[in-house]
């Protein structure tokens, strides 16, 4: 960072951080009675395209593979995927979600979808492209460990309850990174 940096972004940045937070908080509460964590759901929407490998998995969900594994363990022993060696190449895992692990994944979205504010005068739209921006503005040499989460395109957008359309994992405003998430 500058010492030169404009107040207005400065502040700005601190609202980042706070909203992130309680929205983290707010998410962990709404999914903690499906015995899921963010980190978790997060590897399900990755899944939720079709099966991949471990490595594919964590590169589409800005995850290391050596953490993925401990939340892919944890999900496997939920019946929420299966991971099997694969023919062409032993070393290979692929993942793939089960009904149970869909079924979970839906619950997840429900569940999230109260962690959210429902008020019709927050610009979602504009709150979504400005921090699509501010993401992108980021240099990514200084802190490569930490990369947005993105989500995978394959994912289309499905309407909740609320009557809006919703792509869930949007474009990394989640602060979900190469972080260690809590699986």
């Amino acid at each position: 960072m500058t010492s030169n940096l404009d107040p207005d972004a400065r502040n700005s940045y601190r609202l980042i951080t706070l909203a992130a937070r309680l929205v983290q908080r707010r998410q962990d509460d709404a999914l903690a009675h499906l015995g899921l964590t963010r980190a978790a759901v997060i590897a399900l929407e990755g899944l939720a395209g079709g099966p991949l490998n471990q490595e594919q998995l964590a590169e589409a969900i800005r995850v290391q593979s050596q953490t993925l594994g401990r939340i892919l363990t944890r999900l496997e022993a939920a019946g929420h995927i299966t991971r099997t060696r694969q023919q062409s190449d032993r070393r290979q895992l692929k993942v793939e979600l089960t009904e149970a692990g869909m079924a979970a994944l839906e619950a997840a979205r429900d569940a999230e979808i109260n962690a959210y504010p429902d008020d019709p005068s927050i610009g979602w739209k504009v709150l979504q492209d400005e921090l699509t921006k501010f993401i992108s503005a980021l240099p990514t040499g200084r802190h490569p460990e930490v990369v947005p989460f993105v989500a995978p395109d394959h994912r289309p957008a499905r309407r909740t309850h609320h009557g809006r359309h919703s792509n869930r994992r949007g474009t990394g405003a989640h602060g979900e990174g190469n972080q260690k998430p809590q699986p």
